[in-house]
């Protein structure tokens, strides 16, 4: 049986989505982690927000914890789980449309 078969076009669609997005954040916070050791030009912290808001927060949880980056500065983190709340319920939505 194929995934396609098994989810759904649109919510195949979603899980590539996520995937690509989350693999975009992880690499993005490993260059911030490695731009902040050598003091050379940082990725925006906007840029790493637009990219959790649209799926990419799944990476970007995963590299705070791997490169221990973005985990101490409280306004950052507030801001981090606000574009959780907001992506999940706006996937929330698609998905009861969708089924």
């Amino acid at each position: 049986m194929s995934a396609v078969a098994v989810l759904g076009p649109i919510r195949l669609a979603l899980l590539g989505s996520y995937a690509a997005m989350s693999c975009i954040a992880f690499a993005l916070y490993g260059m911030d982690k490695s731009a902040a050791r050598r003091g050379a030009w940082r990725t925006p912290e906007l840029t790493l927000h637009v990219v959790s808001l649209f799926g990419g927060w799944p990476g970007a949880l995963l590299a705070q914890s791997v490169f221990r980056h973005k985990t101490r500065k409280r306004p950052f983190r507030v801001v981090f789980w606000g574009t959780v709340a907001l992506n999940c319920a706006a996937l929330a939505w698609v998905l009861l449309r969708v089924a």
